[in-house]
C-alpha cells in the first residue's frame, strides 16, 4: 500500500463529522470532504497503484525497464492496497450482517 493512500484515509478520518454536527443540515455540505467521498478517494488510490503496476509489468514485459526491483516494489503495494481494501469490505460485510440479525 502506497504511503499516499494510508495518509489519505488517516487525513479523512478527523474530519468525519460528530453526531451533533451529523443532525445540523448546513454540516453535511458546507463542512469537510463526506465519508463518502474519503472512501471514494482511498479506492481511487488503489486503482492507481494497480494501474502503476500494470504499467511496470508491461515495462518488464518488453524490456524497458532496467530496475526490476521497482516493478516488485510497485506490485506488492497494490497487492497489500488489494488485500486491505478485501479486508475491510469483509468487516462491513460482517457488521451489517449482525446488524440485520438483532433482533427489532
Amino acid at each position: 500500500m502506497s504511503i499516499g493512500s494510508l495518509t489519505s484515509i488517516a487525513a479523512a478520518l478527523p474530519a468525519l463529522p460528530t453526531p451533533a454536527a451529523a443532525t445540523t443540515p448546513s454540516a453535511s455540505t458546507s463542512g469537510p470532504a463526506s465519508f463518502a467521498d474519503s472512501i471514494s478517494g482511498a479506492l481511487a488510490d488503489v486503482e492507481a497503484s494497480q494501474q502503476k503496476a500494470d504499467g511496470l509489468a508491461q515495462q518488464v514485459a518488453t524490456g524497458q525497464l532496467r530496475d526490476v526491483h521497482d516493478f516488485m516494489i510497485a506490485s506488492t503495494e497494490a497487492s497489500m492496497a488489494t488485500e486491505l481494501t478485501l479486508a475491510v469490505r469483509n468487516k462491513v460485510v460482517e457488521a451489517f450482517n449482525q446488524i440485520m440479525q438483532m433482533p427489532v
